[in-house]
């Protein structure tokens, strides 16, 4: 039979409803929002008068950014950081979750704290710039100038994930490990075999952290690579045509080595007229970034809150 809701219930559930869907609106605006800036003419821009529907439709912005040849070598950029950068740290992430889940491991309290410890302290910007830009003057020293190698491998350490992996690996049921070592299984089949296998949805969810935080990652790229423009990845390249050609930062003119040019007569040498602002083709340039990980999100989202679940928590 059929349970009757009681009114406590009825009232808790359409006030949980109700912040979700405002949660989900503050979620889904910002984006929204850049869309429809991007279609927009550029006085509605300029003027703040776009609100949820395009004010004056052009694809001009969109038309800018794909004959962009710099922003598509810089996305791909991207593509390269996120691609290398996201296996290179799974990688390591999962030996190392591995080790620290074994209780034969020696001194593996020690080592466990040592990775708990750097949650709580770190050695702040300065020593951490200086580390990155060490482990640059030693790549240069093996032939390897562009610093993206520096991105890709000095910046991949995540004690976060380390410990989801490893709670999720604690919680292999040693049977089957013992069972896999009776018929012959060495070290890396164990790992392979048996624990890969059982902990996907850790995993999945660990890889969709570090794929994230390489793709949105502006600030140590920007730090490291400042003067290697060819090496930039996106995030960096729109922070840069903000600061030289819109006003979100105060500033309206580019400053090239011959003299200083405007947005409208840059714009007008390009395409004779000025018909859209600044401002849209970042934002179009934002929803051309956003487009990957929209794409990839939904494959991988069945396995978030299972992944979390089973790393996040240690019976």
């Amino acid at each position: 039979m059929k349970r009757k809701t009681e009114v406590s219930e009825l009232i808790f559930r359409i006030v949980a409803y109700f912040f979700l869907i405002v949660f989900a609106l503050m979620c889904v605006y910002p984006l929204l929002y850049a869309l429809v800036s991007s279609l927009s003419g550029d006085v509605a821009v300029d003027e703040g008068s776009v609100v949820i529907w395009p004010i004056d439709f052009q694809i001009n912005a969109f038309r800018y950014v794909i004959v962009d040849a710099t922003f598509w070598v810089n996305y791909s950029n991207t593509l390269f950081l996120t691609a290398l950068g996201t296996i290179w740290a799974l990688g390591y992430s999962i030996l190392g979750a591995y080790a620290l889940s074994k209780k034969r491991l020696m001194g593996r309290h020690g080592w466990n704290f040592f990775l708990v410890f750097t949650m709580w302290f770190s050695a702040g910007i300065v020593p951490m710039y200086l580390n990155y830009m060490q482990t640059a003057n030693v790549f240069g020293a093996m032939g390897i100038t562009d610093l993206k190698w520096v991105v890709v491998i000095a910046m991949g350490m995540n004690a976060t994930n380390i410990i989801l992996l490893r709670n999720s690996f604690e919680g292999v049921p040693s049977e089957i490990e013992e069972a896999a070592r009776i018929d012959g299984a060495t070290e890396m089949q164990v790992l392979t075999k048996v624990y890969l296998p059982m902990s996907k949805a850790t995993i999945a969810t660990v890889a969709l952290f570090f794929g994230i935080s390489r793709w949105n990652g502006y600030f140590w790229a920007q730090k490291v690579m400042e003067e290697q423009q060819y090496s930039w990845p996106i995030q960096v390249y729109i922070r840069d045509f903000i600061d030289n050609w819109t006003t979100l930062t105060g500033t309206t003119n580019y400053d090239p080595s011959e003299g200083a040019v405007s947005w409208e007569g840059y714009q007008e040498s390009l395409y004779g007229e000025n018909t859209f602002s600044a401002v849209s083709v970042v934002y179009a340039m934002v929803v051309c970034a956003i487009i990957p990980i929209l794409v990839i999100y939904p494959f991988i989202q069945k396995y978030f809150a299972k992944g979390v679940n089973m790393g996040g928590v240690k019976e």
